[in-house]
């Protein structure tokens, strides 16, 4: 996949923790949108840890990596791409949020989000609300949401292939 073919591009900020990460490019794959990885990250993308929760979808998706958030925040405004941030401090409610094509969405660290500096260079915050007094979602949960919320928006959710069950088996 190129990035003219992806409609979105989903950045991991500094991610900590391997398996989070791994389930992210999975989902990255399942739903078409490119990924990047801006470091240090706390793991390597060689982690075993890693490549387990990625499983064989990781050969279905490119993952850029940028060696720090200044060269990747150089890459995103030369290619004139909007930066989405997931945080729970958002101003906008997810729901009420228009993405556009070509969006770049930014989650943080699982353990301590972004620095004031990151979320201030976003051109939006977004938070998606949960039931009082509940603080977060997991960021790859929070990243499927946003994912799912804004291929929904732009109609390119992937439909079910011809022959393939649209309901799971009755048990």
């Amino acid at each position: 996949m190129s990035d003219d073919d992806a409609p979105y591009l989903l950045a991991l900020y500094e991610p900590d923790i391997a398996q989070n990460a791994g389930a992210i490019m999975r989902t990255c794959a399942c739903f078409g949108v490119e990924a990047a990885i801006i470091e240090p990250a706390g793991f390597r993308i060689a982690d075993n840890r890693f490549r387990r929760a990625g499983m064989d979808y990781l050969s279905g998706i490119r993952i850029a990596s940028h060696d720090s958030w200044a060269k990747f925040e150089t890459w995103r405004i030369e290619s004139q791409r909007r930066l989405v941030l997931l945080t729970t401090s958002g101003e906008t409610n997810l729901w009420d949020f228009a993405f556009a094509r070509g969006d770049v969405i930014l989650v943080g660290r699982e353990s301590a989000g972004v620095p004031k500096s990151v979320s201030e260079a976003a051109d939006t915050r977004v938070r998606i609300p949960i039931c009082p007094p509940l603080r977060s979602l997991n960021v790859g949960v929070a990243a499927t949401i946003a994912i799912a919320e804004a291929l929904r928006q732009i109609g390119q959710l992937p439909q079910a292939e011809a022959g393939v069950s649209k309901s799971a088996p009755a048990l």
